[in-house]
């Protein structure tokens, strides 16, 4: 009977894992949900509405994080400052000026956010909500990348993606994505710099990321360690 009880806790912990606001679950599925409707947009414009979804990830990793008072001012500053954008963009200017205004504040929070998290990972032992905190600082940091190319392609002269277009959003995202896993594909290629110099950043980050923190937390991750405590050999 003893056995059965922490099996019927399960799904209960899972869904509380995925829900709490204190949790890197939520963080995780705020992720997943910005990158799902960022991934669908066609419209330049529509960037605003995926604004409120993006605050509600940073805020949430700022309060699971634990951040620092320094990482939550610059945050809330950045916060309003991208609310008010996405107002001015989305009724009053729908230009390359406003998206890439946009583009820079989403790039900040995408920044904020993950160096709060590896900040918070470092301090704390191993167990289930580190594993999901590196997973989410890996993900932010290919969300961050994605809104910097999409600020460069708004900013600066020329296409930013040469023969194939200046890029949308979804292909900001695929390449992105597809450049911090090493993938590369090659059907998406930055035409010049500063576009080709960070895509050399971001393959550093993400492998170095993969191999240093990810990796390790993985490796030393024991299921049930941080609800149950690991016994010593010979205690009973």
């Amino acid at each position: 009977m003893d056995n059965a009880r922490p099996t019927g806790r399960r799904p209960r912990r899972l869904v509380e894992a995925f829900s709490s606001p204190d949790s890197y679950g939520l963080v995780l599925l705020l992720i997943l949900i910005a990158y799902a409707l960022s991934a669908a947009i066609t419209a330049a414009w529509v960037v605003s509405l995926v604004l409120p979804v993006q605050i509600a990830t940073v805020w949430v990793t700022l309060r699971a994080s634990r951040a620092a008072r320094v990482a939550r001012v610059t945050a809330n500053v950045v916060l309003v400052m991208s609310a008010l954008a996405a107002v001015v963009n989305l009724f009053l200017h729908r230009g390359t000026l406003g998206t890439g205004l946009l583009a820079v504040l989403s790039g900040l929070l995408y920044l904020i956010a993950p160096v709060s998290i590896v900040r918070h990972l470092a301090r704390r032992p191993v167990d289930r909500e580190t594993v999901l905190g590196a997973i989410a600082a890996y993900l932010l940091v290919g969300m961050f990348f994605a809104f910097l190319y999409r600020a460069l392609a708004a900013f600066l002269p020329g296409l930013f993606f040469g023969s194939q277009g200046e890029g949308t959003v979804p292909q900001d995202l695929f390449f992105s994505f597809t450049t911090l896993t090493t993938t590369g594909y090659g059907n998406l290629v930055p035409a010049g710099n500063p576009g080709q110099s960070f895509a050399v950043l971001e393959m550093l980050v993400g492998q170095l990321f993969l191999v240093t923190a990810v990796a390790k937390v993985i490796s030393t991750w024991q299921p049930g360690q941080a609800r149950t405590g690991l016994r010593r050999p010979g205690e009973e």
